[in-house]
């Protein structure tokens, strides 16, 4: 087995001071494309790669060994740090999530992120005592493995709707944090405000913040809020995605090829993998 040890080390290090942003590409073409533009770490995202598969982003529709077979593509792409989102372990009791996260980690990432969504509407989160202790088998494993491996502990309130998302993160991430987590994320919170006090409830611990659109803050901003990490989640995919339809909606409905004005050309693309190819080949 390869040894990713430079790679999960770099990884922690990260997370020790300053801000940085770990952008999540679907496929190795953009997991290149951005380490060509000097990112330290990656992470999976998958809703991108369903996307790409023809699936949906729920249901664990996508099988736990595709998704672990995706995540091995993305960590073989470059030689970066790689965060793998692996939803909510693919097993609901703490004893699967503890077994597939050893497969996770026998992937070769540098971390792992657990959410504490259920997937079924009538009950959108696992009961608190149950989520906790999802995250403590995911702990334990990680730890059975001997590789230093950041777990991420995620809680999905602003995502599911909760009455209370605020206050019903911070309860979980506290408990997360206590229960082994080394990085902790609520993904969903936009007020600058919200954002502070998730970052103060937690600290030192650092907070991983999901920028899914423009809302006016930048990463500086994001840093002086005392936010470590930032994710983007699907939102390159989807901005590709957005490319494509409309540029096929023109065809479609209009008989235009409008839609491929501004596109970059196949020369740059092809350019790029050429050089990167002969890089990689030494």
């Amino acid at each position: 087995m390869n040894d990713f040890s430079e790679r999960r080390s770099a990884f922690r290090k990260l997370h020790e001071s300053g801000c940085f942003v770990i952008p999540n590409p679907w496929d190795a073409g953009t997991a290149r494309y951005l380490r060509h533009l000097g990112f330290k770490a990656l992470a999976t995202t998958s809703s991108g790669f369903s996307f790409s598969k023809a699936l949906p982003d729920t249901d664990w529709a996508v099988p736990r060994d595709m998704a672990l077979a995706h995540i091995a593509e993305i960590v073989t792409a470059t030689e970066l740090p790689v965060n793998a989102d692996f939803e909510a372990g693919y097993a609901h009791e703490p004893e699967g999530v503890a077994e597939n996260v050893k497969l996770c980690i026998a992937t070769g990432v540098a971390g792992l992120s657990i959410e504490d969504a259920t997937g079924d509407p009538e009950k959108p989160l696992y009961d608190f005592n149950l989520a906790v202790e999802r995250i403590r088998a995911a702990r334990r494993a990680i730890d059975e493995t001997g590789e230093d491996v950041l777990l991420t502990a995620r809680a999905e309130c602003f995502l599911v709707g909760h009455p209370e998302p605020l206050g019903e993160s911070i309860r979980r991430l506290e408990a997360y944090a206590e229960a082994g987590a080394d990085v902790l994320y609520a993904p969903g919170p936009r007020k600058r405000d919200d954002i502070k006090a998730i970052v103060e409830a937690v600290a030192p611990k650092p907070v991983n913040l999901l920028m899914s659109t423009n809302t006016g803050l930048k990463v500086a901003d994001l840093a002086a809020l005392g936010v470590r990490r930032i994710s983007v989640g699907s939102s390159l995919a989807r901005t590709a995605w957005t490319g494509f339809m409309r540029a096929a909606k023109l065809i479609a409905e209009e008989g235009s090829f409008a839609g491929f004005d501004g596109s970059v050309s196949f020369a740059d693309l092809n350019a790029f993998f050429r050089q990167d190819l002969k890089d990689r080949q030494g």
